[in-house]
């Protein structure tokens, strides 16, 4: 696990609470304000900053981020300008802050695995996210981002089976992004009955904290899972607020987040 995850996990918990990882699309609503948005999310109380890469085609996005990609794209938001101009700011202003790239395989492929690594850690990237990216041919992106101590976090999808959820548990890197409902990012009413079951089953299996994601957007539906998780990604519910009414939305949703993550 990177320095600083392992390190946002760890002050979390001594401060009895989940973590929470919250998501925003830099570029959105173009490349300085959206690093308003990332401050103003650690202000309201965010352990780590996950930062959207725009693609043209988001697979695993719902409508919310799916828009703000679209957004960011229009604004210029390309992979290469977001690690030159966003997040050294973001560093700036949030420098206890660890941050993670989510994007998908064909943007990192473009730029080059080894390229892309090297300058993730140049920035001060502790991990990235590619949900499109199955474990089974992860191994030499992986061994690139080892290589450069930036941290390749799996993610377990609610039809994953047990056996192999463990094993993705087992052989993680950063955390484990536990996918919470089947299908693409949103905001859900209820989430699945059976979610705390899975986060035990995965939590059991791992050497790295575990987090909950997809559907999550209520300081309530973080109260129910923080008995079963080290923390939880909140995405849609964030970029929404943020979009609709501004930075400061976005941080009073993380503070209400923060509040339902109390043990």
């Amino acid at each position: 696990m990177s320095t600083e995850l392992g390190k946002a996990f760890a002050r979390a918990k001594a401060r009895g609470e989940g973590a929470l990882v919250a998501y925003a699309m830099a570029g959105d609503p173009d490349l300085a304000r959206s690093v308003d948005v990332f401050a103003a999310m650690v202000e309201g109380g965010a352990d780590v900053l996950e930062i959207g890469v725009a693609f043209s085609d988001p697979i695993a996005d719902g409508p919310v981020i799916q828009a703000a990609s679209e957004r960011a794209l229009k604004a210029g938001a390309t992979l290469r300008r977001v690690l030159d101009e966003v997040v050294p700011e973001v560093r700036r202003r949030c420098p206890e802050t660890p941050l993670v790239i989510m994007t998908y395989v064909n943007v990192v492929m473009a730029m080059g695995e080894a390229r892309y690594a090297k300058l993730a850690r140049e920035r001060g990237i502790s991990g990235t996210i590619l949900p499109d990216l199955p474990p089974e041919e992860s191994a030499a992106l992986r061994a690139a981002f080892d290589a450069e101590g930036v941290d390749l976090i799996p993610l377990c999808a609610p039809t994953t089976p047990p056996a192999r959820a463990e094993g993705i548990a087992k052989d993680a890197r950063g955390f484990v992004y536990c996918v919470s409902v089947a299908g693409v990012t949103g905001m859900r009413a209820e989430l699945p009955p059976n979610l705390s079951e899975r986060l035990d089953l995965v939590r059991r299996a791992a050497s790295v904290p575990v987090v909950a994601g997809f559907g999550i957007s209520t300081g309530e539906q973080a109260k129910s899972l923080v008995a079963h998780a080290d923390g939880v990604v909140v995405g849609s519910a964030l970029v929404r607020a943020a979009h609709s009414d501004g930075p400061q939305a976005a941080k009073q949703l993380c503070a209400d987040i923060k509040r339902g993550l109390k043990r």
